[in-house]
């Protein structure tokens, strides 16, 4: 079976370059662009992810969606990133915020509600 992740939130993680007394994000995002495909109610689109953390995730994709929706996301995370040992990860996420990103498709900040890691066929 697969490995199972559960975030922790880590104190001295939210200190950003740029802090923002309204930023609510429990983990400091890591920038780093990695194919992602999305999955929610009007089907599965391709995607990019601008940065994330253990517990949320801000993406570029053409998939129409608004806050409040589920989705499903497959994602191919880098090692080192604090987050396991990397590799093929099946997260389910809400959609917090929808922005609109000029030529980039939609902006979407969402936070990580699971996090499975999914083991390689060899």
């Amino acid at each position: 079976m697969a490995e199972k992740t559960t975030p922790t939130p880590n104190s001295n993680s939210n200190s950003n370059s740029n802090s923002n007394p309204n930023d609510r994000r429990s983990s400091q995002r890591v920038p780093v662009a990695v194919p992602v495909k999305v999955r929610g109610e009007s089907g599965e689109h391709a995607g990019l992810t601008r940065d994330l953390s253990s517990s949320g995730i801000f993406l570029y994709s053409e998939s129409q969606m608004k806050a409040g929706s589920k989705l499903e996301l497959v994602i191919m995370l880098p090692p080192g990133m604090g987050m396991g040992p990397g590799g093929w990860t099946l997260c389910e996420a809400s959609v917090v915020r929808v922005e609109e990103s000029a030529g980039k498709g939609l902006g979407i900040a969402a936070t990580l509600d699971r996090m499975e890691f999914v083991p390689e066929i060899s």
